[in-house]
C-alpha cells in the first residue's frame, strides 16, 4: 500500500465515523411539505410615507412574530426572504384560516378623535336633508361629510378626525384585572417618549367636552374597524390628558376580550401592510406517505444500481457499490449537519443524486479498461491509477456543470425547489469524495493483490466490456453524413413545438395564481357528481380532476379560506368526512413574477453553461452543446405538451437538471474528442467524433442506467407528488443521451467545417511548452526510474 492510498483510507474511515455518529445523533429537519403544515408568504407594500425596505419588512416581521405567537402554535418560524417578503411556516396547522385572519389585519393601528356621530350616506336620508332616524343634530357637532364614519363597538356610527398617531408609538399594553378599583378586566396602555405626548394632547382635548359626548371619546381603529372607542374618564380636566403611564381603557371586558384588545393595540402596529401571495398546506399523512415512497424508491433504486455496476464491473463494481452505500451516509450526514431543510423536491433530489453518484466510477473504470486494452501486460494497479488521471478532467466538467444546474435551482428557484438544489449540490460534492477518495482507497488496495491481478475476469476492468466489444467489431460509420442526424433532431423538435402549439403548455397554479386543493374523502365520489355539488355551492368555474388513490384535486381562480371551507362541506355531503391532504394558493401577482422568474432561469442556465463550456473548450464544441441543451428543453416540454402534464415549479427543477445531465453527457463526448483531436491533428474530425463517441458510449449506458433505476423507483413508488418529476428526469436522460452523440456531434462538425481555428494542442502541450518540447510526462506510481 503506497502513502497515498493509506492517506486516502485514513480519511475515508474519519469521514465514515464522523458521518454515522451524526447520522445516529441528530435528527434532520423537515419542510412542512414532509411534516405537515402551512407555509405562508407575505409580501409588504409601499404606503403614502413609508417605503416596505429591509428595515421596515424586519420591524413588520416581529409584530407578526407577536401575532403568530397568540396562536399557540408550536415552533413557528419567521423569516424575511428578500427586501421585503416575510415568509411563515406553521407546523402541523391544517386549518390556515385563523392564522391568516391573524396575519391578515394588515391596516397600521391609529388612534382618532371622535368628532361627533356619523350620518348616514346621501341617499339614505330623507327627502327633506335630515338624517333617516329623524334626529337633526347640533349645528357644532355636524361632522364633515369628507371624513372617516366607521360603526363603534355597538354599531353607532361616529365621525372620526384625522389620524394622530400610529400603533408604532405604542410600546406595551397589557390585560390586567382591576380588583381593587373594581373595574374588572381592563386594557393597560403605555406610548413611547414622543407618542405619549400626542396620546395627552389627544385625550386633553376629548376632555373638553362634556361626559356622555362623543366627542370625549377617542377611538382606536384597526384595518378600519373600530376596536376600542373608549370616554375619557370625568377626572380628567380640559387640556390636562391622560399620562403614558397612567392609561388604562375600561369596559364590561371578559379575560378574552381584553387579552384579544391588547393583541390587537401592541401587535396591530405594522410598519407597512402586507398581503397574502402565497399560501401552501400539506397534511401529516402526505408528507409521511413521501417519506416513505422515497425510502422504498431509494432502497430499491439503489439496490438495484449497486447490483448493476456489480455485474458489468465485477470485483471494482462491488467496491463501487460499497463506495455508493458510504455516500449516502456521507451526504445525509452533511444535510443534517448543515441544517438543510429537507423538502419533497429536495427528497427526491438526494434519492437522484443516488443514481448519479456513480458516474465517476463508471468514467474511471471505462478509463482503466481502455489502458489494459492498449496495454495488455501492464499492471493492474497502474491501469487504474492512469484511469484516475485520465478521467478527471471529464469528472471536474461534468460535476461542474451539475453544480451550476444546482445554484441556478437554489438563487433563482423559489420555495421548496431551493431544497432540491441544496441536496443536489451537496450530492455532488459527495459523490466526488466517494468516488476519488473511498472507492479509489478501495480499488487500490483491491489491485495490490496478486488474485485480484492474476484473475482478470474477477477484477471486472482488465477485459472490455460486452458493449465496447460489439461496438469495436461493427465499427459503425456514424458521422459519415452527419446532417442527417441533424434532420432528426430537427423533426423531433417539429413535433415538440407542434404539442406546445396544439395541446398548449398546461401551466400550474403556480405560475398562473389562484387555487389547488387536494381532498380525501370516506367515501368515493366521482368527478361530476364532485363538480356538481361544487357548482351547486356557488364554484361553478372550479375544475375537478382525480388525484392519486380515489382523491379529488379542485382548482379555482381566486377563492378565500372561508371559501374553501365552503367548498369543502360541498364535497363532505356528498363523501362523508372530507380531510385535505394539499393546498396551494398563489396570488397573481407571485404567479406571474415565478413564471417570469421560469423564463429568466432558463435563460440564465443557457447563458452560464455556454460562458462555462467556451472556457473549457472551443467555441464550436460550447455552442454545439448549448444547441443540444436548448433540444433537449424543447423535447421535454413538448412531451409533458402532448401528455397533458402540469408544468409547475417541481417540473422547473427536473428541467434546470436535465440541463446539467445533458451537458454533462456532452462534456463527457468533447473531452475524448479534445485528447483525440490533439493526438492526432492530421486525422478528420469526423473520424475522430467517431471512436471519441464509441469510446465513451459504455460510460453513457451504464451511467443512465444507474440514473434510470432510481427515476422507475421514484415514477413508480413516489405517488403523484413525484411522478411528474421522475417522468420529467426520464425523458430527459433518455433525449439526453440522444442529443450528445446524435446533435452535439453533429452540430460540431458542421461548425468546424466553417472554422478557422487550428486543431487543439496535442496531450502534454501548453502555452508555457517550448515549442517542440513536451512537457515531461507523469511516472507511472510504480516506476522508480530505472532503467537498463
Amino acid at each position: 500500500m503506497t502513502r497515498a492510498t493509506a492517506v486516502r483510507a485514513v480519511l475515508a474511515v474519519a469521514v465514515l465515523l464522523v458521518s454515522v455518529f451524526i447520522t445516529l445523533t441528530m435528527s434532520p429537519r423537515l419542510g412542512l411539505d414532509l411534516q405537515g403544515g402551512t407555509r405562508i408568504v407575505l409580501q409588504a407594500r409601499d404606503t403614502a410615507t413609508v417605503e416596505a425596505d429591509r428595515e421596515t419588512t424586519d420591524r413588520t416581521l416581529e409584530v407578526l412574530r407577536q401575532r403568530i405567537d397568540s396562536l399557540g402554535v408550536s415552533e413557528p418560524t419567521l423569516t424575511r426572504s428578500g427586501e421585503d417578503r416575510i415568509i411563515v411556516e406553521l407546523p402541523d396547522v391544517q386549518d390556515p384560516r385563523q392564522a391568516a385572519e391573524v396575519i391578515g389585519r394588515t391596516a397600521q393601528l391609529t388612534f382618532h378623535a371622535v368628532e361627533g356621530p356619523g350620518t348616514e350616506k346621501p341617499e339614505e336620508k330623507t327627502p327633506d336633508g335630515a338624517p333617516s332616524d329623524g334626529k337633526t343634530p347640533a349645528p357644532d357637532t355636524v361632522p364633515d361629510p369628507d371624513r372617516l364614519t366607521l360603526p363603534d363597538e355597538q354599531g353607532r356610527l361616529l365621525a372620526l378626525g384625522e389620524p394622530r398617531l400610529s400603533g408604532a408609538g405604542v410600546e406595551d399594553a397589557k390585560a390586567a384585572f382591576d380588583a381593587q378599583g373594581g373595574a374588572g378586566w381592563a386594557v393597560s396602555l403605555e406610548f413611547r417618549k414622543g407618542a405619549g405626548q400626542d396620546w395627552k394632547k389627544l385625550t386633553g382635548e376629548a376632555a373638553c367636552h362634556p361626559a356622555g359626548d362623543d366627542r370625549r371619546r377617542v377611538a382606536i381603529v384597526l384595518d378600519e374597524k373600530v376596536i376600542s372607542s373608549p370616554q375619557v374618564d370625568p377626572s380628567v380636566g380640559c387640556r390636562a390628558g391622560l399620562p403614558s403611564g397612567a392609561t388604562q381603557i375600561t369596559g364590561s371586558f371578559s379575560a378574552d376580550e381584553a387579552r384579544d384588545l391588547a393583541l390587537l393595540v401592541k401587535g396591530g402596529a405594522l410598519p407597512v401592510p402586507v398581503e397574502i401571495v402565497e399560501q401552501r398546506t400539506v397534511g401529516p399523512t402526505l408528507g409521511a406517505a413521501a417519506i416513505d415512497a422515497s425510502a422504498q424508491a431509494a432502497l430499491i433504486g439503489a439496490a438495484a444500481t449497486a447490483l448493476f455496476i456489480t455485474v458489468v464491473y465485477r470485483l471494482f463494481g462491488a467496491l463501487a457499490a460499497v463506495a455508493l452505500g458510504a455516500y449516502g451516509v456521507i451526504s445525509y450526514a452533511a444535510l443534517v449537519a448543515l441544517g438543510v431543510t429537507l423538502t419533497l423536491p429536495g427528497l427526491a433530489g438526494f434519492v437522484l443524486a443516488i443514481g448519479m453518484a456513480v458516474d465517476a466510477n463508471v468514467l474511471v473504470f471505462e478509463r482503466a479498461r481502455e489502458e489494459c486494452a492498449d496495454r495488455p501486460k501492464r499492471s493492474l494497479r497502474s491501469a487504474l491509477t492512469t484511469g484516475f488521471q485520465k478521467a478527471w478532467s471529464a469528472v471536474a466538467d461534468s460535476n461542474a456543470t451539475t453544480l451550476i444546474a444546482a445554484g441556478l435551482l437554489f438563487f433563482l428557484g423559489s420555495g421548496p425547489v431551493k431544497g432540491f438544489g441544496v441536496t443536489l449540490a451537496i450530492g455532488v460534492a459527495a459523490s466526488m469524495f466517494s468516488a476519488l477518495v473511498i472507492a479509489r482507497a478501495l480499488t487500490e488496495i483491491a489491485a495490490n493483490s496478486r488474485f485480484v491481478g492474476d484473475y482478470r475476469n474477477v477484477n471486472g476492468i482488465a477485459r472490455p466490456g460486452a458493449v465496447r466489444t460489439w461496438l469495436v467489431r461493427k465499427d459503425p460509420k456514424l458521422f459519415r453524413n452527419p446532417a442527417r442526424w441533424l434532420v432528426v433532431s430537427a423533426a423531433l423538435v417539429a413535433v415538440a413545438v407542434a404539442g406546445i402549439v396544439v395541446r398548449g403548455v398546461d401551466l400550474g397554479v403556480e405560475f398562473t395564481g389562484g387555487r389547488l386543493v387536494e381532498y380525501s374523502t370516506s367515501r368515493p365520489v366521482d368527478v361530476e357528481t364532485a363538480r356538481d355539488s361544487i357548482a351547486a355551492a356557488g364554484f361553478g368555474d372550479a375544475e375537478v380532476t382525480t388525484a392519486g388513490d380515489g382523491d379529488l384535486s379542485v382548482r379555482t381562480g381566486k377563492l378565500d379560506n372561508d371559501g374553501e371551507h365552503a367548498l369543502r362541506a360541498a364535497l363532505a355531503e356528498e363523501g362523508g368526512e372530507t380531510t385535505k391532504v394539499r393546498d396551494e394558493l398563489i396570488g397573481p401577482s407571485l404567479g406571474d413574477e415565478l413564471r417570469r422568474n421560469a423564463l429568466i432561469a432558463l435563460g440564465v442556465a443557457v447563458a452560464v453553461q455556454l460562458a462555462y463550456l467556451a472556457v473549457r473548450f472551443r467555441w464550436t464544441f460550447a455552442v454545439a452543446c448549448v444547441v443540444a441543451m436548448v433540444h433537449d428543453v424543447i423535447l421535454v416540454v413538448g412531451a409533458f405538451a402532448w401528455l397533458g402534464r402540469p408544468v409547475d415549479g417541481i417540473f422547473l427543477a427536473a428541467l434546470l437538471t436535465v440541463i446539467g445531465y445533458s451537458v454533462n453527457d456532452s462534456v463527457v463526448v468533447f473531452d475524448r474528442v479534445r485528447e483525440l483531436w490533439g493526438a492526432n491533428r492530421r486525422t478528420p474530425l469526423d473520424t475522430i467524433a467517431r471512436r471519441a463517441v464509441l469510446q465513451t458510449v459504455p460510460r453513457t449506458v451504464n451511467t443512465g442506467m444507474g440514473a434510470l433505476f432510481i427515476l422507475v423507483a421514484l415514477a413508480v413508488l413516489g405517488g403523484d407528488s413525484l411522478a411528474d418529476f421522475a417522468l420529467a428526469l426520464l425523458i430527459g436522460i433518455v433525449v439526453g443521451t440522444w442529443s450528445s452523440v446524435f446533435t452535439a456531434v453533429p452540430g460540431a462538425l458542421a461548425l468546424e467545417r466553417s472554422a478557422k481555428a487550428p486543431p487543439p494542442p496535442a496531450p502534454g502541450k501548453g502555452k508555457g511548452t517550448p515549442r517542440g518540447k513536451a512537457r515531461a510526462t507523469r511516472r507511472d506510481p510504480l516506476d522508480n526510474g530505472a532503467r537498463v
